[in-house]
């Protein structure tokens, strides 16, 4: 594999992580009330995964089939075993265990959310990754991008209790940075695997899209529609949506 590549999806992968600490100054500075902030930034960052992963990656796997032999069966797999991971791994994190990273020193309500962001990031590492294993640097920078812009909701969603209990901007920019440090440790090894093993492609861009889909519908809708209700969710789900399909059709190779 081009080490080019490899660079590019540890590079962007490490942008995308970055992006995330975005989120804590903007919750010092926006002029609305918390509920409004969060609920949309959830649905916004829902609308662009969805995006993402049907038009994108779903999409560019089912694309492939003039290369690879049952390459639409392999994706319909490979969102469905991705959508199984991610509830299974979500349910390690649904107890009333103790705190599993004290050091981190942050109240119940907050740790929570971080697990759930750790484990909401993982399968955007990995679609960083496997943008850049089609080959096509043009797609993988689609993917970047989109995640990283969904990146910075994630950050405000991540500061706003953190702020209410009185942490500086910086500790909430740190904290919501150290949500998506899998995306960094995932692209890369993900590029790797999925571009030697072109046969898998579309299975792993599809594993990538369910993954990202489940955890839109568990925890990104639900929380828009908790502290914003039907309309407003709905609203930015479509702002969201429409961004990340203007995205992808203006940049070049889209």
């Amino acid at each position: 594999m081009k080490t080019e590549l490899l660079l590019w999806a540890l590079g962007t992968g490490t942008v995308s992580a970055l992006a995330t600490g975005l989120g804590a100054p903007l919750v010092s500075v926006l002029p609305l009330d918390s509920d409004y902030v969060r609920s949309f930034a959830s649905a916004v960052a829902a609308g662009m995964m969805i995006s993402a992963s049907v038009f994108s990656l779903a999409q560019e796997g089912i694309d492939m089939h003039a290369s690879v032999a049952w390459a639409t069966p392999k994706v319909i797999v490979g969102m469905l075993v991705g959508t199984a991971f991610l509830w299974w791994l979500s349910s390690r994190f649904d107890d009333d265990s103790d705190d599993p990273v004290p050091q981190l020193g942050l109240s119940r309500e907050s740790l929570l959310l971080f697990l759930a962001l750790v484990v909401h990031s993982s399968p955007e590492g990995v679609a960083i990754g496997v943008g850049f294993a089609t080959g096509d640097m043009q797609f993988g920078l689609i993917m970047a991008l989109a995640i990283s812009i969904h990146n910075i909701p994630e950050g405000i969603a991540m500061s706003l209790p953190m702020r209410a209990e009185g942490a500086s901007v910086w500790r909430c920019a740190a904290i919501s940075t150290l949500t998506s440090f899998p995306q960094p440790l995932l692209a890369v090894p993900a590029a790797w695997g999925f571009y030697y093993f072109q046969p898998v492609l579309p299975a792993g861009l599809g594993f990538a899209a369910g993954a990202m889909i489940y955890v839109t519908i568990v925890e990104l809708i639900p929380d828009a529609l908790e502290h914003g209700g039907e309309t407003r969710t709905a609203w930015g789900v479509m702002v969201g949506l429409s961004a990340m399909l203007t995205i992808t059709v203006i940049l070049p190779g889209g």
